[in-house]
Formats: structure tokens, C-alpha cells, sequence
């Protein structure tokens, strides 16, 4: 039996890797999930305001939807840089697009003031948000990954997760807290801008400490022993390799975010609109609910990463997927109770049993692809599946409320995505003993299958 041989980084290295990575990515999310709570509350009527309340809210989460259709160019540009030029180099560049972008949101005329320019200036700074955040996610797990120690890779990785639950609480606690203090006037007339502007002072903080960190050393690795066997050979674009050695585990990536992709925003963004339209739920009562789900959310990652340390990537992943399904009509019972008690229940279920498919995802993903196409093959597997997953999920959701005017087919949508997601990742390799620093080609066969010497890397330890 083969073991990991990813040396582990001296002891002060790793956690700074880990709290640059999440310090990126809790400020990138907090960007991007803002927009989402601000099109559910509040962008319907500031940018969208001829427009009837129902049929307002499906046009600002079509807005919302637009940064989802920009990742995947994010995931191939910055993909195929960050496996040329490096990591570090393109999260710090992502970082500064999706906070600059999140801060121009905040200094936006309304409606009221330019007409339809408004509306179409929100959906470029949607544009950037989501180009921005399609590079950054790849990059910041890989990040860890590859400094990290193999025996404790789906831990560690597990924590640039986080920074979406984290991101998540910032942005719904300073939403809450704006919604508690403000009335509905003020929030709608200038309140809204706030949390917007407050990303330019993260954006500062989160340079200062991603500027800090080293590149990975893997990937300086992988860059010397490909220079060292260029011999005046033109090296293949990592999106062809990965399509030519990797496509499988692009599919399965896919696969694997569609339960995990339309779960969290139906739990996390729709949720603002159906408890507070057919539940009767004020909208401090379901953004507190949303608080305590982040909370616990954020709080359960590391442990199911840890596990999957233990037991693979695949079973913990196919738990938190066949219970995302089961809880779907169980969570909106609760929900449609109006109770503030079940409602967190609904919500805070809902988010651990999706931490189970997220905080394995990182290490997983990394774990698929060869180091000089890893940063494209794990960012085209996520932010592709994005498209028709967490794009769509809100608007979909939205739309059957108002043609049903019942929880029952939204349902039976995150039923279908269950078991979209159990089928892929029961066809997938368990990954957990991958040696990241394999070198490309080594461990591919025909079609994408590992070869011997890898399979035999990857066999479970006893």
C-alpha cells in the first residue's frame, strides 16, 4: 500500500495559509450573498419598482442569477492563469474585483434617479461579482490543499469553506442589524447601501493578509518540473488537458454540486421570500433564522472535513446528499408552522446536512486533477455546475411558488437534485489518499481512469 508523500508545511505555515484563504473567501461571499439577501428584501423595489411585488422579486433574482452565469468565465480565466502563473497571484486579483465591484453597488443611483440605467449597471457589477468569484473559490482551496498535510487534507481544506457560511452571517447579521434599527423607509431609501460600502474597508483587510502568504509549494513544483522537460515543446493549455485526462471527474464534479448548490440558496436565499410571503414571517424573523443557521453551519464544516479524513470523501458527501433530499419536505412543514423555533430548526437541519456535501467538496475536487491543470479542472467542474444549479435555484423556486402557490414542487425539485448528486458520486473514485504532487500524466490512463500506481496510492489506510 502506498502512502501520501505531501510533506507537511512547518507548523506557524499552515494556519496562515488557512486564514488567508478564509479571510478571502469570507469577504468574497459576504459580497456575494449580500447582493442575494438585498435582491430578496429590497432590490425589487429600489431597481424594479413598476413592477408587481412578485414579479419584482423574480427580476432582481434574475440579476442575481447573472453573476452565476459569469463564473464559469471566471473558472477558465482564472484557471488557466493560476495554473501558468500560480495561486496566490490570481486570488489576490479576485479579491479586488469582487470587492471593488461590491463597494460600486453601494454608491448606485436608484431607479427612481436614472430609469432603466439603473437596472442595467446593477447587472455589469453582478457581472464582475460573479466573474470574480468563479477564480477565486479554486484558488483559495487549492491553496490549503497543497500546502497541507495529506492526512488531514479534507480538515484543513475544509476551512476556505467556511468562509461561505461566514460570509453568510456577516452579511445577513449586518442586514438584521440594519433592519432592526431602521425602518422600512429608511432601509429602502439609504440603509441598503451600507453593508455594500463596508466591503471596500474587508477588501483592505483581506489583502493586507493575503499579500502575506506564500505560494504553493506543489504548484512551484509541478512549474520546475515542467520547465525542466519543455525542451522547446509548446506546453497544452490546462483546459485541454483537463478535458482530454480529466473529463470524467469534471462530470462528476458537476454532479456532486447540484444537491449541494440548490439546497444551500434554496435554504439561505429563497427562504427570505417564502417565509415571509407564505409563511407570514416578518423579515427580521427569517434573517435571524438564517443568522442561527450560518452559525451552526460554519461550526459543523470542519467536523464533517475531519471525517471525511476518516472514513473518505465519498460517504460523507452521499450522507449529507440523501439527507438534504429527505429533509425537503420536513423543512418547509416547519416553516409554514410560522414559529421562529422551527423555523431555525428548518434552516439549521437543512445547513448541516449540506456542510456534509460542502466541506469534503474542497479537498475532493482538488484531489480529481493533476497540479498544472488542478486550478482549472476543480474551477470548471464547481462554477460550470453553478449555472444550473445555485444560478437558477432561486428563480426556479420562486417562479413555482407563484404558479403553484405550494411548497410541494420545490420539494420535489431538491428531491431531484439529491438524486442527480447520488448518482455522481456514487459513480466517482473515493480520492483521499491522492498524493497531490503526483506529477502530470503519472497517474492517468485512458479516459481519465488512475493508473496502477495510482490506484494503489488511493488505497483506504488500515
Amino acid at each position: 500500500m502506498a502512502s501520501p508523500t505531501t510533506a507537511p508545511p512547518p507548523p506557524a505555515s499552515l494556519p496562515r495559509i488557512v486564514a488567508a484563504s478564509l479571510i478571502g473567501t469570507t469577504i468574497e461571499w459576504y459580497d456575494f450573498f449580500l447582493y442575494g439577501s438585498a435582491a430578496a428584501l429590497v432590490f425589487n423595489k429600489v431597481f424594479f419598482p413598476d413592477s408587481d411585488p412578485l414579479v419584482g422579486t423574480l427580476l432582481s433574482f434574475l440579476t442575481y442569477a447573472v453573476g452565476f452565469a459569469a463564473r464559469p468565465l471566471g473558472a477558465l480565466v482564472f484557471g488557466h492563469y493560476g495554473d501558468r502563473l500560480g495561486r496566490k497571484k490570481l486570488l489576490v486579483l479576485s479579491l479586488v474585483l469582487m470587492g471593488g465591484a461590491t463597494f460600486a453597488i453601494g454608491l448606485l443611483p436608484t431607479h427612481a434617479t436614472v430609469g432603466s440605467a439603473a437596472p442595467v449597471l446593477l447587472t455589469v457589477l453582478r457581472l464582475v461579482q460573479g466573474f470574480a468569484l468563479g477564480g477565486e473559490w479554486g484558488g483559495a482551496v487549492l491553496l490549503v490543499s497543497e500546502h497541507g498535510d495529506a492526512r488531514r487534507r479534507g480538515f484543513w481544506a475544509s476551512w476556505p469553506q467556511t468562509g461561505a457560511p461566514a460570509g453568510q452571517l456577516l452579511a445577513t447579521g449586518v442586514l438584521s442589524l440594519l433592519t432592526a434599527v431602521l425602518s422600512d423607509d429608511a432601509f429602502g431609501a439609504w440603509g441598503w447601501r451600507i453593508p455594500f460600502l463596508l466591503s471596500g474597508v474587508l477588501v483592505v483587510v483581506g489583502l493586507w493578509i493575503r499579500l502575506s502568504v506564500d505560494e504553493s509549494p506543489v504548484f512551484k513544483q509541478a512549474l520546475e518540473r515542467a520547465e525542466s522537460r519543455k525542451d522547446g515543446e509548446t506546453e497544452p493549455l490546462p483546459l485541454v488537458s483537463v478535458l482530454r485526462h480529466h473529463w470524467r471527474d469534471v462530470l462528476v464534479a458537476m454532479g456532486a454540486r447540484m444537491a449541494e448548490n440548490i439546497s444551500y440558496y434554496v435554504i439561505t436565499a429563497f427562504i427570505l421570500v417564502y417565509a415571509t410571503t407564505s409563511a407570514g414571517v416578518s423579515k427580521q424573523t427569517a434573517l435571524n433564522a438564517v443568522l442561527v443557521g450560518s452559525a451552526v453551519h460554519f461550526a459543523v464544516i470542519p467536523a464533517w472535513g475531519a471525517l471525511s479524513d476518516r472514513v473518505g470523501r465519498r460517504p460523507v458527501y452521499l450522507f449529507g446528499a440523501a439527507g438534504v433530499g429527505l429533509w425537503a419536505f420536513p423543512f418547509f412543514a416547519l416553516v409554514d408552522t410560522g414559529s421562529f423555533g422551527y423555523l431555525v430548526l428548518a434552516v439549521t437541519v437543512g445547513l448541516v446536512l449540506h456542510g456534509a456535501m460542502y466541506a469534503p467538496q474542497a479537498a475532493f475536487f482538488a484531489e480529481m486533477f493533476a497540479t498544472r491543470m488542478r486550478y482549472s479542472g476543480a474551477s470548471i467542474g464547481a462554477q460550470f455546475a453553478s449555472v444550473a444549479a445555485g444560478a437558477p435555484a432561486p428563480l426556479i423556486a420562486t417562479a413555482l411558488l407563484s404558479d403553484y402557490d405550494s411548497s410541494t414542487p420545490i420539494a420535489l425539485y431538491v428531491i431531484a437534485a439529491a438524486v442527480l448528486t447520488l448518482v455522481a458520486v456514487t459513480l466517482s473514485r473515493e480520492t483521499r489518499h491522492r498524493d497531490l504532487t503526483e506529477a502530470e500524466g503519472e497517474g492517468e490512463g485512458k479516459g481519465g481512469e488512475p493508473s496502477a500506481a495510482a490506484s494503489a496510492a488511493q488505497a483506504p489506510l488500515v
